[in-house]
C-alpha cells in the first residue's frame, strides 16, 4: 500500500467515525408534534417528583448524585450516567426504574400508572422544558480525560510506565507530542497525518497477535472516533478538577446520614449500677449484668477451675493444657492463680500462633494464588504469616499493625540505606493487600476486568475485616442501605492507585522455579540487611566449591549437585507505592469502559463531618511514593475513629464469647445486626484505645471478667429468657475448629514439631485421594505452619470447615456432617497418633492400668476421670486386651504387652473421638 493509499484509507475511516460523533440527539417514532397538548417538564412531571422523588434526589440529599428538582439537572443525569434519552423511553433510565416499581424503593408513594405514562409520554415528545426546551444537541468536543482512559486500556500494556516499545509513552498528551523512534505520534489537527491513527487504520496497533500476550482487546470504531475527533481539534486539555472532599458542605451525605450509631465516634459510658454488686470483676460484668437484671436474670454461675483452665487455654493457644500445668494451676492457691495464668498464656508462642490464625482469615491469607485450575503458588507469602504471628506476640499496638499493613511502603525509606528489622516488617506488612485471589499471571485472565476484580477484593477484605463495612456494594452503585455514594468508593480506589492500579499491572511471578522467582514484579530485594549478607555469603561458598571442583575436573553430575544447594534470592511479597497513579474515573455500572467524572484519593463522607479535606503529603522529603495510604492509613487509626476499634474489640469478643456484641463481625452498616449491649462495645472500644491498642490488655480484661468465667450449662431459665445466649447470660459450648483439632491431637500425642516460622511445609497429595502435611524429622508442625494452597487444602482441613478465602473470612461457620466422623474414626493418620499417645501414656505412667486411664485423661482432657469413666475405660482396656491376646495367639504371635498396648491405642482413639476431646466448655 502507497504512502497516499494509507493516507486515504485513514481519512476514510475518520469521516465515517466522524458521522458517528456529530449526529444531534434524535428524537423516536414515538415523537409527536409540538403543539397546545405537548407535555413538558414543569407542568406535568416536576409536581409528582417533587412529592414523591425529590427527599431522595434533591434539596439535602441527592442519592446516586441524581438531582431532580430541575429540568437541566435531571437531564444531566446520576452516577450511572443519563437518565434520560430524548424520544427513547425504552432506553431510558428514569422510565425503567419507575415502570418496573423499583423507585420509589420499599413501595413508598410509588408513582400511578397516569404518571408513570407521564413519564413514558414525556420522554417519547422529547423531554422538553416549557418553551420547547429539550436536551441540547451539540457536537462532541472530547478532551484528553476521554481519550487517555482509551490509550491505558488499549495501549500501556507495552507504550506505558513498565514498559516503553519504540520509546513511546502514550500515558500523556506530552508523551504522544515527544513521539518514539518514529516520530510523535499525534499531530495538532491532522489525525490523518498521526502516526497513531495510522497504524490503528491499518490494523497495525494494538497488534492483533499480541492481544492476547498483553491480556487487552482490540481497539473499538467508537473509540478510534473520540481519539480522531480530538486530535482533530488540537488535542484539547479540558482543566477538569478531581472530586475531593472539601470545606463546603457534601451533597450527596447529609448530616442525617451520620446519626447512625456506628457513623458516630465512640461516647464515654458511665458504667452501670447494678444489684448483686457482688458478681461485677471489672466494667465488663457491669454492662452484661445491668441488662441481664432488666430481663430477669443474673450471670451464670462460676464453671469448676479445671474447666476454666482449659477453656483459657484454648481461647489463647489453640492447645489443651500439659498435665503439669493442671496439676500446677490446681494447687495454687493464689488469690490471683488465675490472672497470672493468663499472664503465662498471653507470654507463651503459640498465642501468636492462634491469634495470628484469626487475622490470617481475616486477611485472606493462601500460599498460592488460585482461581484457575494451576493454582499459582506465592512462595514467599509465608512472610507475612510470620509477621502477623510475631506481631501478636510482642503486643505489637493495633494502630501501629493497622498502620503496616496499610501503608509500610511509605513508613521509612527502605531504598537507601540499612534495611533493619522494623524496615523489613514495614514492607512485609504490605503483603496484607496482596492476599486476594488473583489469576492475572495468565495472559487469559489477566485482561483490565479480571485486574479490576482483584483491586475489588482487596477493597472488599479492608472494608470487612478493618472497617466494618460492605463497601463492595457501592462499586457499581451508590449502597442501597448505607450512605455510601459510588463517589466514596471510587475515591478510596484512588487512595491506593498509587499501588493497585489497572493501568500499571504487576504481574504475579508465573516462573515456578525458585531460580526464577527473582524475576517475579510482586517482590522486592529488601530483606534485613543480616540475612541479605547471609544468603550472599552462602552463594559465596557455593561459588567457591564449584571452583575448587571444576580445577579438578569433576565430573557434572557433582557440579548440579553442588548448584542444586544454591539458595534462591530472599525476596519479599509486597505492596509498594511507584509515584505516578493512573487518573481515576468512577466506573459506571462497575465497568470500565463506561467511566463517570473524575475523582481524586478520599475517605467515606460518612465517617467524617463532610467538610474535612483530604490531605495528603509526600511521607519524606524527596520521596517518589504519594503519601497516599499513609494518609488513609493514619485518618483510620485516629482515636475517635468511628468504626476501627469498635470492629476490632467486637472480632475479639466474638473468639472469647462465642458470638459478636455486633454479630455481623463485618458490617456495622443498617443491613448489620445492631449491638445487643451498645454502651459496653462504645466502653470497650474507648478502653482499647486508652490501653494503647494493646490486643492482650483486651485479653485480661475480657478474660478476667465474671462473665468470661460462667458456666456453659444451659437451664430452663436459659431457654425461656435467652435460648440464643444474645446476653450472654452463660458461656457457649464450642467445638474446637480445624487447626485446634488437628494441632491438639499431634501435642497429645507427642508429636507436635513446635519450630516456628519459615517457609509454609508441603503437603501431599495421596493415591487415596487424601492430602496430608508432610512430616518433619520431629512430627509435624502446627497447621499454620503447612501450606494452604486454595486447590489442595489438606483434607483434615476440608472437612472441619476451612475456609474458602472470597476473598477473606471473618467467622467459620461449623457444620457437623458425617465426613468429619468418619475423618477421625477412619483416618490413618489418626489411627498413628492413637498409637503414638498409647506410647506416652505407657511411657509416663508405666504398665498399671489405672495409672494410664488417669494419665490418659489428664494428658487429653486436662482433669482426671470421674469414677463412671475410669470403671468404663478399665472394662474397655480389659475386655480389648483379651480380643488382642486371642487374636495375636490365634496368629501364632502370642504377646502380652503387644496386647495391652493395642487395646490402650484403641481406648486412646475412643478419646479422640469423644466430645469431650472435640468441645470446649
Amino acid at each position: 500500500m502507497t504512502t497516499v493509499e494509507k493516507t486515504l484509507n485513514v481519512r476514510q475511516v475518520i469521516d465515517c467515525l466522524h458521522v458517528g460523533i456529530t449526529t444531534a440527539a434524535a428524537i423516536g417514532d414515538e415523537a409527536k408534534l409540538a403543539g397546545p397538548s405537548e407535555t413538558t417538564f414543569e407542568v406535568d412531571i416536576a409536581p409528582f417528583l417533587r412529592a414523591k422523588c425529590v427527599r431522595c434526589h434533591g434539596g439535602e440529599g441527592r442519592k446516586a448524585d441524581l438531582d431532580l428538582t430541575t429540568h437541566a439537572a435531571l437531564l444531566k443525569g446520576g452516577e450511572s450516567g443519563p437518565v434520560v434519552v430524548a424520544g427513547k423511553p425504552d432506553e431510558s433510565l428514569l422510565y425503567e426504574k419507575v415502570q418496573a416499581g423499583e423507585m420509589p424503593p420499599d413501595d413508598k408513594d410509588p408513582l400511578s400508572e397516569t404518571e408513570i405514562a407521564a413519564v413514558r409520554r414525556w420522554i417519547a415528545e422529547g423531554a422538553k422544558a416549557r418553551g420547547g426546551r429539550g436536551p441540547t444537541a451539540t457536537q462532541a468536543s472530547p478532551s484528553q480525560h476521554d481519550v487517555l482512559p482509551i490509550l491505558l486500556r488499549r495501549c500501556s500494556p507495552c507504550h506505558g510506565r513498565n514498559r516503553q516499545e519504540a520509546g513511546l509513552d502514550l500515558r500523556t498528551k506530552a508523551g504522544m507530542l515527544r513521539g518514539g523512534k518514529s516520530g510523535p505520534a499525534i499531530v495538532h489537527g491532522q489525525p490523518q497525518q498521526s502516526r497513531i491513527m495510522q497504524r490503528i487504520a491499518a490494523g497495525e496497533m494494538p497488534p492483533p497477535l499480541r492481544l492476547v500476550e498483553v491480556s487487552i482487546k482490540p481497539i473499538e470504531p467508537a473509540e478510534t472516533a473520540t481519539l480522531a475527533r480530538w486530535i482533530e481539534l488540537g488535542a484539547p486539555e479540558a482543566a477538569i478538577e478531581p472530586d475531593i472532599a472539601g470545606a463546603t458542605p457534601d451533597p450527596l451525605v447529609i448530616d442525617r446520614d451520620r446519626d447512625f450509631w456506628a457513623f458516630r465516634a465512640p461516647q464515654p459510658q458511665a458504667v452501670p449500677a447494678v444489684g448483686d454488686a457482688g458478681q461485677v470483676r471489672n466494667p465488663i460484668d457491669a454492662f452484661v449484668l445491668h441488662k441481664l437484671q432488666r430481663h430477669g436474670l443474673s450471670l451464670a454461675p462460676p464453671t469448676d477451675r479445671l474447666t476454666l483452665l482449659r477453656r483459657a487455654t484454648f481461647d489463647l493457644t489453640g492447645l489443651p493444657p500439659a498435665p503439669a500445668e493442671v496439676e500446677a494451676f490446681a494447687a495454687d492457691e493464689r488469690p490471683d492463680a488465675y490472672e497470672r495464668l493468663i499472664d503465662r498464656l498471653l507470654a507463651s508462642p503459640r498465642y501468636g500462633e492462634r491469634w495470628g490464625r484469626y487475622w490470617l482469615d481475616a486477611a485472606g491469607y493462601a500460599d498460592s494464588e488460585g482461581k484457575t485450575n494451576d493454582d499459582l503458588p506465592r512462595p514467599h507469602a509465608w512472610r507475612y504469616r510470620d509477621y502477623v504471628i510475631r506481631a501478636f506476640n510482642h503486643d505489637k499496638s493495633y494502630d501501629r499493625f493497622l498502620l503496616e499493613q496499610l501503608a509500610g511502603d511509605e513508613l521509612a525509606d527502605y531504598e537507601h540505606g540499612e534495611i533493619t528489622p522494623e524496615i523489613y516488617d514495614n514492607l512485609v506488612a504490605t503483603g496484607f493487600l496482596r492476599m486476594a485471589a488473583d489469576a492475572t499471571w495468565a495472559n487469559i485472565t489477566g485482561f483490565l476486568a479480571d485486574r479490576v476484580e482483584v483491586i475489588a477484593d482487596e477493597i472488599d477484605v479492608l472494608g470487612s475485616a478493618v472497617m466494618g463495612l460492605t463497601l463492595k456494594c457501592a462499586r457499581c452503585h451508590s449502597h442501597k442501605f448505607d450512605p455510601l455514594p459510588q463517589r466514596d468508593y471510587y475515591r478510596l480506589i484512588a487512595v491506593f492507585r498509587g499501588a493497585l492500579d489497572e493501568y500499571d499491572w504487576l504481574k504475579p511471578a508465573v516462573n515456578r522455579g525458585a531460580a526464577q522467582e527473582a524475576a517475579g514484579l510482586r517482590q522486592l530485594p529488601y530483606v534485613t540487611s543480616a540475612e541479605r549478607r547471609a544468603w550472599e555469603a552462602h552463594g559465596a561458598s557455593i561459588d567457591a566449591e564449584l571452583t575448587a571442583a571444576k580445577a579438578r575436573s569433576a565430573p557434572e553430575s557433582e557440579l548440579k549437585a553442588i548448584e542444586a544447594r544454591r539458595r534462591p534470592e530472599p525476596r519479599i511479597r509486597a505492596l509498594w507505592d511507584r509515584g505516578e497513579p493512573s487518573l481515576t474515573y468512577i466506573y459506571r455500572r462497575g465497568e470500565p469502559t463506561n467511566l463517570g467524572p473524575l475523582v481524586g484519593p478520599g475517605v467515606p463522607s460518612v465517617l467524617t463531618d463532610g467538610r474535612m479535606p483530604f490531605v495528603v503529603e509526600p511521607p519524606w522529603p524527596g520521596a517518589r511514593q504519594t503519601g497516599r495510604r499513609l494518609a488513609f492509613a493514619r485518618w483510620l487509626t485516629q482515636p475517635d475513629h468511628p468504626l476501627t476499634a469498635r470492629v476490632a474489640v467486637n472480632r475479639i469478643w466474638k473468639h472469647h464469647f462465642g458470638s459478636g456484641i455486633v454479630k455481623t463481625l463485618g458490617n456495622f452498616g443498617k443491613a448489620g445486626t445492631p449491638p445487643t449491649h451498645p454502651e459496653l462495645l462504645d466502653w470497650l472500644a474507648r478502653e482499647f484505645v486508652r490501653q494503647g491498642w494493646s490486643v492482650k490488655a483486651m485479653h485480661r480484661l475480657m478474660m478476667t471478667s465474671a462473665a468470661y468465667r460462667q458456666s456453659s450449662a444451659v437451664t430452663a431459665e436459659h431457654k425461656q429468657k435467652d435460648a440464643a445466649s444474645a446476653l450472654f447470660s452463660r458461656m457457649p459450648l464450642v467445638r474446637l475448629d480445624a487447626e485446634a483439632l488437628y494441632d491438639s491431637m499431634l501435642l497429645v500425642a507427642g508429636r507436635l514439631d513446635e519450630a516456628p516460622f519459615g517457609p509454609a511445609d508441603a503437603v501431599q497429595s495421596r493415591p487415596d485421594g487424601l492430602v496430608t502435611p508432610v512430616a518433619t524429622p520431629r512430627g509435624w508442625r502446627r497447621l499454620v505452619y503447612v501450606q494452604q494452597l486454595r486447590k489442595t487444602l489438606p483434607t483434615h482441613l476440608d472437612a472441619f470447615d476451612y475456609p474458602q478465602m472470597s476473598p477473606n473470612c471473618l467467622e467459620r461457620r461449623e457444620s457437623m456432617v458425617a465426613p468429619q466422623a468418619l475423618h477421625l474414626m477412619n483416618n490413618g493418620m489418626v489411627f498413628d497418633l492413637a498409637e503414638q499417645f498409647a506410647a506416652r501414656v505407657e511411657r509416663e505412667a508405666g504398665p498399671d492400668a489405672s495409672t494410664q486411664i488417669e494419665r490418659l485423661y489428664l494428658i487429653a482432657l486436662g482433669r482426671p476421670a470421674n469414677d463412671d469413666q475410669r470403671r468404663l475405660a478399665l472394662d474397655a482396656l480389659n475386655q480389648l486386651s483379651a480380643h488382642w491376646e486371642k487374636q495375636l495367639a490365634a496368629a501364632g504371635t502370642p504377646d502380652v504387652a503387644a496386647a495391652r498396648h493395642k487395646a490402650l491405642a484403641a481406648v486412646c482413639h475412643a478419646v479422640l473421638n469423644s466430645a469431650a476431646f472435640l468441645y470446649v466448655d
